[in-house]
């Protein structure tokens, strides 16, 4: 099976985005919520030698023969960055920033299986990854529903005022979108158009929420972090998809 290659190097180069940010600012703004790999023995080595791991494994998915191993590289990173939030939803279940904090990395997850499948030899083992890989992502788009309607304020004041009709409006589109394309993918009804159109709502968000807010404050170090992770979960879900 071929996999066409406008996902997985979209995947890659918003991989490496990633990398190349966190390694170039310290702080945790940027690093957010894998800040705690510092908390570890010897931590800011172990969070550097994962972000070089990142933009090689990131690098590495561009390239038909070397997408596989790749695949594996990142699929180690993701899960590493997603265990980072399970202290926090230990600590404190009833906050749901921490579980949203998971999904966004395992969605990442589910991308890096889903490039990996592409290059297995074993037909009914490739077939059972890019099942999981479908039903991870089906599971992240519930959060990412979830984590909307949470922080529904927060999320409207995300949406450019020059959009008409309104931020609220937008706000509960997105959601309901968000719900649909959930259900569609568990279920696997229309799931890969449901898979386009939410890669599409992703980018959309990058283009027009981050990109204004890097343009009008290139100095943030959080807006950087965000506008790389909202493309690196677009892409995750391209590749799905595909």
């Amino acid at each position: 099976m071929k996999l066409a290659p406008y996902g997985r190097i979209f995947f890659g180069v918003s991989a490496v985005l990633f990398g190349v940010i966190a390694l170039l600012w310290h702080d945790a703004d940027t690093w957010q919520n894998v800040a705690t790999i510092w908390k570890l023995p010897f931590g800011a080595i172990v969070g550097d030698v994962l972000m070089v791991a990142l933009i090689i494994g990131g690098i590495g998915i561009m390239f038909a023969r070397t997408a596989r191993g790749a695949a594996i590289v990142l699929a180690v990173v993701y899960v590493v960055y997603s265990l980072t939030s399970i202290p926090g939803i230990v600590a404190a279940p009833k906050e749901y920033a921490q579980w949203g904090n998971f999904f966004e990395f395992f969605a990442l997850v589910c991308g890096a299986i889903a490039v990996y499948t592409v290059a297995s030899a074993n037909v009914s083992r490739a077939a059972g990854l890019r099942r999981l890989a479908r039903l991870g992502l089906g599971v992240c788009a519930i959060s990412f529903t979830l984590g909307q309607i949470v922080y529904f304020r927060f999320t409207a004041s995300l949406v450019p005022v020059w959009i008409p009709p309104n931020q609220m409006f937008w706000t509960i589109l997105t959601t309901i979108a968000f719900a649909l394309a959930a259900i569609a993918i568990l279920i696997n009804r229309q799931a890969r158009l449901a898979t386009q159109l939410m890669t599409l709502m992703l980018v959309l968000f990058g283009v027009l929420v981050w990109i204004p807010r890097l343009v009008a404050h290139p100095a943030t170090h959080f807006t950087w972090s965000e506008f790389a992770l909202t493309f690196l979960i677009a892409g995750a879900a391209w590749v799905v998809g595909e």
